[in-house]
């Protein structure tokens, strides 16, 4: 068997990152910052809790990464969400569809949780509070108004509807309601909620 070369031991480096970066993730969005060991994310990961910290100097480090691209994932989504195709009620729906599918469910749970309390690490307050609510509100704005005037969207202020829809939204995620007995509410019945 012949010796791994440098692009094999980078490839299989950015693999276990990223390992290690999901398990957090999952564990983050449940226990929260402040609630979840390196260990329990190193039993998530099925790895020995010392390896993390090849990976991640510290749990302020990795935590700070994931909250980092986190925001710039959800960013570029709605920056880019009026350039899909359909209409305003679509692109909105396509956003909603987004955030309850199965594998973004963790990262809208950890920065919903990560919003809500102060004992996380400075850094990522910081990055948080520079992408606030209201900046993701400011982009959807424009599409919600557009759908208003091509008769899709109920009338009304545009931030306070887009506001409360999210509202919802965010707390069927934070209480995971599919394990509940009807489940979640399919994105048809929640867009009635700003329909016309």
């Amino acid at each position: 068997m012949s010796p791994l070369n440098k692009h094999q031991l980078n490839q299989i480096r950015d693999e276990r990152r990223e390992q290690i970066k999901q398990a957090a993730l999952k564990r983050f969005a449940r226990h929260g910052y402040l609630g979840t060991k390196t260990s329990m994310i190193a039993a998530e990961a099925g790895i020995s809790e010392g390896l993390i910290f090849r990976y991640f100097k510290s749990k302020d480090e990795l935590f700070t990464t994931l909250v980092q691209e986190l925001i710039e994932e959800a960013k570029k989504e709605t920056e880019n969400l009026q350039y899909l195709p359909g209409s305003p009620f679509e692109q909105i729906k396509a956003l909603t569809e987004g955030m309850l599918d199965e594998s973004s469910k963790y990262a809208f749970m950890l920065i919903l949780k990560a919003r809500k309390t102060g004992d996380i690490p400075d850094e990522a307050a910081r990055i948080l509070e520079q992408h606030s609510e209201d900046v993701v509100l400011d982009r959807l704005i424009p599409i919600f108004v557009q759908g208003q005037q091509a008769g899709e969207f109920s009338l009304g202020d545009p931030r306070k509807l887009l506001a409360w829809y999210f509202y919802i939204i965010n707390c069927l995620i934070m209480e995971e309601v599919e394990k509940e007995e009807y489940g979640l509410p399919n994105v048809e019945f929640l867009m009635q909620f700003l329909k016309k």
